[in-house]
């Protein structure tokens, strides 16, 4: 019997990662100067890195690259992007999950609901701190920037996501612009995480349910199962 009469056994609920499930900028942030001054350049602020994040690795790299106003050859930017996420799926210490995301996923899961990872995150780090954290098995589907062809805000991410957990309703769960993007296009309903990553005002970023606190969720889901 599903937890309180809800029954969500016909809804995927898919969530972004950085920023809505987890807070990694910490451990961005620390990846990013250790691999950066491998090659010389100067420390970056934890906020201008956070102000980076949300795109993918490759555009992470991209405009730290342009921060520092460094030309590096395609060569280079390639083993930029492999040293971070060699670098960065080694170490989790930093990465921490937002208050009430465990309790609120085990209740979903318990209503029912299968639940998805849709994330611009490369597969690699995404299942590593997914392990790490020991939530891994309450996904059924992960998938990361570098799975597809694609890549948030491009819709085909977050429905290929939606394909896979094989039920016939889906919301999106994010916390930024780009998810809010992702959403609108594939034409799925979007619960709007308001204090992870997002650059721009709450009401001026689309979105069909707001809310702050982790421990709303489930409430707040059972109104799409």
């Amino acid at each position: 019997m599903t937890r309180g009469g809800t029954d969500l056994s016909r809804l995927a609920v898919i969530f972004d990662l950085d920023g809505t499930l987890i807070d990694s900028v910490p451990n961005i942030h620390a990846t990013v100067n250790r691999v950066l001054g491998a090659i010389g350049l100067p420390e970056t602020g934890r906020a201008t890195v956070q102000s980076f994040v949300g795109n993918g690795l490759p555009a992470l790299i991209d405009r730290l690259l342009a921060h520092h106003a460094h030309p590096a050859s395609p060569k280079d930017r390639a083993n930029l992007i492999a040293a971070f996420e060699a670098d960065y799926s080694a170490r989790h210490e930093l990465t921490t999950l937002y208050s009430g995301v465990r309790q609120a996923l085990a209740t979903l899961t318990t209503q029912g609901a299968a639940l998805g990872i849709c994330t611009n995150k490369p597969i690699g780090p995404a299942r590593a701190i997914l392990d790490h954290l020991v939530l891994s098995p309450l996904f059924a589907a992960v998938l990361g920037g570098d799975s597809l062809a694609v890549r948030k805000p491009d819709p085909e991410h977050l429905l290929a996501t939606a394909r896979a957990l094989g039920r016939p309703k889906a919301i999106f769960v994010g916390d930024s612009e780009v998810d809010a993007a992702t959403a609108k296009a594939a034409g799925v309903p979007f619960l709007f995480y308001t204090e992870g990553y997002r650059k721009s005002p709450v009401d001026s970023i689309a979105h069909d349910t707001a809310f702050a606190d982790w421990t709303d969720l489930p409430g707040l889901t059972a109104g799409w199962g």
